[in-house]
């Protein structure tokens, strides 16, 4: 065996053994990603790796001399030697290091996903899993929603009471529908559109139910709404994203589009015929009873009668981009999208839906569906003001453009068909 041989080995055997130690120490943690028979062999590869690398030392003490490798090549070799060690152990620092804030950041992002849950189970056992979720979750009041609170008929305010209340309605105009605020905070930016008339709050849902969905650019567009939301969750049992069945209840102008059966944290969100916003986890009979002439299902419940939920941690549903409902108790619907999944702005919690809804007045509001499907869509001509002249292209679809920057799980600045959606006429 020559000595190029050799040390083109040692170099070889260099970079394996951070990688084998890595993937050694996560299958401690993780027998999802790594079994044992693998973990087993990774331990075997360790510890030959270790071996021959001490060997080749051994053999080789002139190395560290100089031989044959040239000064730029051992800096070469140092720097790449530096730079995996250090990756590695950084890595291995947040995943099991002391500190639980990116386990709080990543085990409840991932496990709140449809697509990508694997973040979470590759690298930790059920067991944390579910201890993170536990330290991390929103627990919902536990109460009816009181429409007694909401009087329509109030009159603006003289004297604006905070700077929200300025944003909302300094310089309002006679007629003016909506307005919206730009959302700028240190983990997300987005918008928060205020409608002055609830009346003018509905929900629209795919053309073809139970087939696929529609983007909400589209939605906009076949309703000649003014603006629009993303709406509620939708049935995805193939995981491809299509979002053809909306969650739960769902009504449309009094017509029942669905009525499946809903178990997560919420349930459903609409508005009755004095268009009032009502929240609650209610049969299909009881939604009824309330007279609820259009309503979506998802969740949680973040703000019932003034009530704000009570959050651990981060709620459980880690930093994402989000939609979100409200009303004030002067019938002002709130419409709250934030985007996120980028280095700068990872995302909003589900204190930070709360704490930005509560600070513009609403006593009713709820988390909508988010991540990839959070957009908000205005036509063409006033989405303008919002968006470059670059994007109009990438943004819009049929005559209507989403405003804010939504991106997939991918990475990719995108958007995807949802079942139903918030819609401004």
């Amino acid at each position: 065996m020559t000595k190029r041989f050799q040390k083109q080995n040692f170099l070889f055997l260099s970079l394996l053994l951070p990688i084998f130690l890595v993937l050694f120490i996560i299958g401690m943690h993780s027998k999802e990603l790594i079994n044992s028979t693998i973990h087993l062999l990774l331990f075997l590869f360790l510890f030959i790796t270790i071996v021959l690398i001490c060997t080749y030392f051994i053999k080789n003490r002139k190395l560290q001399n100089n031989e044959k490798l040239s000064k730029k090549k051992k800096i070469v070799l140092l720097v790449l030697l530096s730079l995996e060690i250090m990756g590695g152990t950084t890595f291995l620092t947040l995943l099991y290091g002391p500190w639980d804030h990116f386990r709080n950041w990543l085990i409840p992002s991932a496990m709140t996903t449809m697509h990508h849950k694997y973040l979470a189970t590759w690298f930790y056992s059920k067991e944390e899993i579910e201890s993170v979720l536990e330290a991390n979750q929103i627990i919902e009041p536990k109460e009816e929603t009181n429409t007694e609170q909401i009087e329509p008929e109030s009159p603006p305010p003289i004297v604006y009471e905070n700077e929200y209340e300025e944003k909302i309605f300094k310089d309002k105009k006679e007629g003016e529908v909506y307005r919206i605020i730009p959302i700028e905070e240190k983990k997300f930016t987005g918008y928060l559109a205020v409608i002055y008339d609830a009346t003018r709050v509905s929900v629209a849902t795919t053309r073809f139910l139970d087939v696929r969905g529609e983007y909400t650019t589209e939605m906009a567009s076949v309703n000649n709404a003014l603006l629009a939301v993303n709406g509620g969750g939708f049935i995805d049992p193939n995981l491809n994203g299509a979002g053809g069945s909306p969650q739960g209840i769902t009504i449309k102008n009094k017509k029942v589009i669905t009525n499946y059966n809903y178990s997560i944290s919420g349930g459903l969100i609409g508005f009755n015929e004095e268009n009032k916003l009502i929240l609650g986890r209610m049969t299909l009979e009881e939604a009824k009873k309330k007279n609820i002439r259009d309503a979506v299902s998802f969740g949680p419940f973040l703000i019932v009668n003034g009530k704000k939920a009570f959050i651990k941690g981060n709620g459980g549903w880690g930093f994402a981009p989000r939609t979100a409902i409200g009303q004030r108790k002067d019938g002002i619907v709130l419409l709250l999208v934030v985007d996120g999944r980028t280095l700068k702005y990872p995302g909003a919690s589900m204190v930070d839906l709360t704490t930005i809804l509560d600070n513009y007045g609403a006593i009713n509001a709820a988390n909508l569906d988010g991540g990839t499907s959070s957009t908000i869509v205005l036509p063409e001509e006033e989405a303008r003001k919002y968006i470059k002249e670059s994007e109009l292209k990438s943004h819009c679809r049929k005559n209507y453009c989403y405003i804010n920057d939504p991106i997939d799980s991918t990475g990719a600045h995108k958007t995807r068909p949802v079942a139903s959606t918030i819609i401004v006429k």
